[in-house]
């Protein structure tokens, strides 16, 4: 893979100015988007939802957006370099970093929290402290909402069993986890949102923590933006005009939010067969917060955990967060 270090961003307001005068733009310019159809990637569902992209960027370019379910799929598509920009989650994004050598580079948040940790209600779990002995489920190994229980684990004096602990950890996926606990296979489950509302408006699951008690106050990304740096180098001028887009869709979201639920609800109808009630989505997004704003000690944070973990083989590398941009953005347009 070509090395395309992050320090291309030192140069981008030149680079943008460039691009406007020529440099970049041409026709038959693709942009390959990317996303999950989950309701943390909100802005994405929206802009695929409305065309906005292509509205935006006009007819010299061809968008396309690609959904994926896991993030190490997405990682290896941005690799093969049949992705260009893609809303992932932080975890993944960091390893995307590191095994590239810095080639993909976080550039924006976009949305923070979003999970919460659900229990049976027949079991006698009534705190972390608790979760001793039992078994608890989460989408995926190594993912975000693993990091955020192997913490919840650590401040209350626990592990799991492949670290000598007690706590048997296993990756389930979010849709199985309603007959897992019918069955009582497991015993509680650390979930991203829509389905810490759905599962806890079932008669057999409870609320054990909310959202805010998950992992730094809340503050933390559940899902970020990141490009190929060779896009950008290539193509600031869309990288900008998508920046742009991006925060227009979360000020939309945040200002207008029971017609970006519309919105929503439609794209992930299309995307996966399942119609949402509004009521779970706009559940969901009273413990998701909708946000550009970066708080980058908590992506270095997973970084150290996942390090630690042995989920990457080294530490990614500074300017591996690049979010100057968007927050200049962010300042033009306001948040």
């Amino acid at each position: 893979m070509k090395k395309h270090r992050a320090n291309v961003f030192l140069a981008l307001g030149a680079a943008v100015m460039l691009a406007g005068c020529g440099s970049g733009k041409g026709e038959g310019t693709q942009l390959r988007m990317a996303c999950f159809p989950n309701i943390t990637h909100a802005q994405a569902l929206v802009m695929k939802n409305g065309n906005i992209l292509e509205s935006k960027l006009g007819d010299e370019y061809e968008v396309t957006w690609n959904t994926f379910t896991a993030g190490s799929s997405e990682v290896e598509a941005i690799f093969a370099g049949e992705v260009d920009i893609g809303y992932i989650g932080p975890v993944p994004a960091i390893n995307g970093n590191v095994k590239s050598e810095g080639d993909v580079t976080v550039i924006a948040n976009a949305a923070d929290a979003g999970a919460v940790l659900v229990k049976g209600s027949d079991s006698d779990i009534e705190s972390v402290s608790d979760l001793a002995g039992k078994t608890v489920a989460i989408p995926q190994i190594g993912n975000t909402q693993h990091l955020c229980l192997l913490n919840l684990l650590s401040e209350n004096q626990l592990a799991p069993v492949s670290a000598g602990g007690t706590v048997e950890v296993v990756a389930v996926e979010n849709a199985n986890l309603q007959n897992m606990f019918d069955q009582g296979t497991v015993d509680a489950a650390l979930v991203p949102e829509p389905w810490g509302t759905i599962l806890t408006a079932s008669d057999n699951v409870d609320l054990l923590l909310d959202y805010q008690d998950i992992y730094l106050n809340g503050d933390y990304p559940v899902a970020v933006v990141v490009v190929r740096n060779e896009y950008m180098e290539e193509h600031p001028e869309v990288v900008e005009e998508f920046l742009k887009a991006h925060q227009e869709v979360t000020n939309e979201i945040n200002n207008n939010l029971e017609s970006s639920a519309d919105a929503m609800i439609s794209e992930l109808e299309a995307l996966t067969g399942h119609a949402y009630e509004k009521e779970t989505v706009l559940g969901a997004f009273s413990r998701t917060n909708v946000t550009t704003s970066l708080n980058q000690e908590a992506l270095y944070k997973f970084a150290d955990t996942s390090y630690e973990q042995g989920f990457i083989s080294a530490l990614p590398e500074d300017g591996f967060i690049n979010t100057a941009l968007s927050e200049q953005i962010a300042a033009d347009i306001g948040e």
